[in-house]
């Protein structure tokens, strides 16, 4: 237990802190080298509004913007306030949404985005694993064949294409399903199970999208995967002993095969933080993406920081969580 502590645990908790620290130190000096200043640009918005406003009240909304927004001071002096800040779960007021705080748009769709790519990403990774071993395995079966030859076509098709053409069949010509955003405008949210289904018949066709395009990519991967297993010795034993096809493919074949799908898996999880931006701006869909589209549609400098600082800690902790639990499925980690 001590030796794994040392020379597994700790290396990788170390790795996890130094990732976020340097994700965290990135995106506090890169917004600092663009030319557009967010304080002045405040101040000019007022001013092209038509307000009159005096001088001293310029000068004085000035330094309260940049106090605000962890301006004043030294680079070193908003280094560690901007620590401080991040610390405390303060990531400042939205510029667009003035002034509510970036924490409470975030909080708000992040409940969006998790409820339409959690359920896509899960879907779409086991019925493409599982179809994908099938196919590699069972070369000749023509149904499988077809199902290889559909997840090629579909695979390099851009996301916002397919998105794009259910929304024109099935809310456009064939009108099922709704045509845009999570709910009718003026609808009251609340736990019921009529809000629920209201959700629910608006998450369909963007589930859908993500699902088929996402099946494809795994389905493709893991006939990749489960071709070359096949030709390995305790396969090719297992065969000559006589043992049923399904129990090879099962027990020897998939579980071999499933540990860089694993991965890729807990990647694609990490990356939930970030949002489906082009599938949710299509549909109009009020997660990540949108939010994503908007702050940078209107130069939002406190709420992409807060985007970037959510996505780089969920994507460092999708990896540290996967670091963990790595050894539960692969032997050769649990041996060293």
């Amino acid at each position: 237990m001590r030796k794994f502590v040392l020379n597994y645990l700790v290396p990788r908790i170390a790795q996890y802190i130094l990732v976020i620290f340097l994700g965290v130190t990135l995106t506090f000096i890169i917004p600092r080298l663009s030319p557009n200043d967010p304080v002045e640009r405040q101040v000019s918005q007022m001013m092209m509004s038509g307000s009159h406003v005096s001088p001293e009240a310029i000068i004085a909304m000035r330094e309260a913007l940049t106090e605000m927004y962890g301006l004043s001071g030294s680079v070193w002096e908003q280094y560690l306030a901007f620590w401080g800040r991040l610390l405390r779960g303060d990531l400042g007021p939205s510029l667009s949404s003035f002034p509510t705080p970036v924490i409470q748009l975030l909080a708000t769709a992040m409940p969006w985005t998790f409820g339409l790519l959690i359920p896509a990403i899960l879907i779409s990774w086991v019925v493409g694993n599982i179809l994908g071993a099938v196919a590699g395995y069972y070369e000749n079966n023509r149904a499988i064949q077809v199902v290889d030859i559909l997840s090629q076509a579909v695979r390099p098709i851009p996301y916002y294409i397919v998105a794009l053409v259910m929304l024109a069949v099935f809310a456009y010509w064939i009108p099922i399903f709704p045509f845009s955003g999570a709910y009718p405008p003026g609808t009251r949210v609340e736990f019921s199970w009529n809000f629920a289904w209201i959700v629910l018949r608006h998450s369909i066709l963007p589930l859908l999208s993500l699902i088929l395009l996402g099946i494809g990519g795994w389905f493709v991967g893991m006939k990749s995967l489960t071709s070359n297993i096949i030709s390995e010795d305790y396969v090719v034993y297992a065969e000559v002993t006589g043992l049923p096809k399904k129990r090879i493919l099962s027990q020897y074949i998939i579980p071999n095969a499933m540990l860089p799908q694993i991965t890729g898996l807990a990647l694609q999880l990490g990356l939930i933080f970030s949002g489906a931006l082009i599938m949710e701006v299509v549909f109009g869909y009020p997660g990540m993406g949108t939010l994503t589209f908007q702050a940078v549609m209107a130069n939002d400098y406190t709420l992409i920081m807060g985007i970037t600082l959510l996505s780089i800690i969920g994507v460092a902790t999708a990896v540290l969580i996967l670091d963990l639990i790595y050894p539960l499925f692969d032997p050769r980690v649990r041996h060293q």
